[in-house]
Order: structure tokens, then C-alpha cells, then sequence
């Protein structure tokens, strides 16, 4: 289990009352969409709405929650859906979750893609633990906006 220490205090949401649990190996729809697809997982959740929002386009984001299991059914069903994906995260781009997503939705959805899959994630670096240094290192905002962008227009 492993949380997104950028994501403490920055992130703020409603909590459900009473009794929540989060099903393991479920996808849910953060935004719906039928223009593209962005796949993401914690932090680039949150970036792939707010670039939704400032774009201004009909962008589906769909958050994983969980790797493994993986909800493949979920990812694929949103990608024929748009055709058009995006998989966005913060690990370095060789040996991610987004090369393995990228190879699902080609291998299960390829005649049904509109572009090829594409991945916004960070260089194949270790990641830094200056805030500054991070910063250059993770995909930011404006990343986000230039790869849906992109995508939209292919």
C-alpha cells in the first residue's frame, strides 16, 4: 500500500458518513467523458481533472485506485468507448503500469483506437527529493494539458 505524500494537504474532498469501503480491483469514472481517455492513478488523477476542466473538452478520467488487481474490464470498456487514450502517472516511464495498460488497450482494443496510445510519466531518472528538482521530474499541469491537447487532435 503506498500513498502520494503530495497529496496530503493539498487535496481536499467530501468523506462519506457512516461505513465506506473502496472495493479492490474496481476502477471508477472520476469524470466522464467521449472524446478521450486519461488512465491515471493518485496524483495524476487530480492533474487529468483539472486539465479536463481548463481545456475545457469532453475528456473521460478514469482512476485506477488499485494496480493489482487491475480493473482491465473498466479500461478497456472507456477506451473503446473514446478511443483515444491517455495513461498518466508519476513513475518513470520504462517497466510503469502505463506500459502494461498501453499493451492491454492495444492488445484487446487496437481496431477500435481512434490514435495510438500514448503515456505522460516521468523520464527514466530516480526521482529527486528536492521539492524543486521534483518538480521538473514529475508531469505537471501544463504536461498534462499538452498531452490531452495532443491526443485530441490526432
Amino acid at each position: 500500500y503506498l500513498e502520494h505524500k503530495g497529496l496530503y494537504r493539498h487535496i481536499k474532498d467530501e468523506v462519506p458518513e457512516g461505513e465506506h469501503a473502496v472495493p479492490i480491483g474496481e476502477a471508477r469514472i472520476a469524470r466522464a467523458g467521449e472524446e478521450m481517455t486519461v488512465v491515471a492513478y493518485g496524483s495524476s488523477v487530480h492533474l487529468a481533472l483539472r486539465a479536463g476542466e481548463e481545456l475545457d473538452e469532453d475528456i473521460e478520467v478514469l482512476d485506477l485506485r488499485t494496480l493489482a488487481p487491475l480493473d482491465r474490464q473498466s479500461i478497456l470498456t472507456s477506451a473503446r468507448k473514446t478511443g483515444k487514450v491517455l495513461v498518466a502517472h508519476e513513475a518513470t516511464r520504462s517497466a510503469g503500469i502505463g506500459a502494461e495498460v498501453a499493451a492491454l488497450v492495444t492488445e484487446e482494443a487496437f481496431e477500435e483506437l481512434d490514435a495510438p496510445v500514448r503515456r505522460l510519466t516521468a523520464p527514466d531518472v530516480p526521482i529527486p527529493f528536492s521539492p524543486p528538482l521534483e518538480q521538473s521530474v514529475l508531469p505537471q499541469l501544463d504536461d498534462m494539458k499538452e498531452a490531452c491537447r495532443e491526443l485530441l487532435a490526432y
